[in-house]
């Protein structure tokens, strides 16, 4: 193993993060629509772990509670999410940067205030503990669009150690795919694994010829759809994952 190099996806693949998400979201959708009550009601929760699968960056979770409360279904937000989440930005005359900045500081001060609380809502998927501490620590990183200093907490919670410097974060300000082809560039003679639930980033760097020698893994227990499902079952570099295993990556 001493020439590959593991690049995971974290929420959805490490850690299923989504209703400490959903309740983030709704807290500090909360502070912005008055009218919305303190407490997330329970179907709130349930369909929002429905769209979860399409959310791509976590203060978009602020904008899909709002729709949820005005009515919105589900399947509209699924089959329409771009331009919904455009929508209400637009209407509401919201900045993007000021939901980020918000709802980061939401788990800031929920961190702070009840840690364990917090940890108790991001759990690990099943078998991802195992998985990680086979994988040699120098060989290990997460490439994620969540704040690195969250991922570092959930983890060292889990009492994983991981190398500040190989979390790839929301911090950042990169995409995927460039993240991975500055990995290549640093690790010209490694073969890179890369672990992500969603689909759509799967295909943009299965289209991007620089990384061509990247292999490529669909975690299937994650935040997808059933077409995600079929669809990735049929593309040619991508294999599916149906377990956390690092036998099912390297065999």
């Amino acid at each position: 193993m001493q020439q590959s190099l593991f690049a995971l996806d974290f929420d959805g693949v490490i850690c299923d993060s989504a209703i400490e998400t959903g309740l983030s979201g709704w807290q500090v959708a909360s502070h912005i629509w008055p009218d919305m009550p303190t407490q997330m009601p329970e179907h709130i929760i349930s369909n929002f772990r429905l769209v979860r699968p399409v959310m791509e960056t976590g203060f978009e979770a602020i904008l899909i509670c709002r729709l949820l409360f005005e009515g919105k279904p589900t399947a509209l937000l699924i089959d329409d999410f771009a331009k919904q989440i455009e929508f209400i930005l637009l209407r509401d005359n919201l900045s993007v940067a000021n939901l980020k900045k918000q709802f980061g500081e939401y788990r800031d001060n929920w961190i702070k205030t009840d840690l364990p609380g917090w940890i108790k809502m991001n759990p690990l998927y099943p078998g991802v503990t195992d998985f990680l501490q086979k994988i040699p620590l120098q060989q290990r990183f997460v490439i994620t669009t969540k704040q690195e200093r969250f991922v570092t907490e959930i983890l060292s919670a889990n009492r994983i150690e991981i190398l500040p410097q190989q979390i790839y974060g929301l911090d950042r300000q990169l995409k995927k795919p460039q993240i991975l082809e500055d990995l290549q560039r640093l690790h010209p003679a490694t073969t890179i694994f890369f672990v992500e639930d969603r689909l759509p980033t799967l295909l943009d760097v299965s289209q991007t010829p620089s990384l061509s020698a990247v292999k490529l893994f669909f975690a299937n227990w994650g935040y997808n759809t059933a077409a995600d499902k079929q669809q990735a079952m049929q593309h040619p570099r991508i294999t599916t994952l149906g377990t956390p295993s690092l036998h099912n990556l390297t065999h």
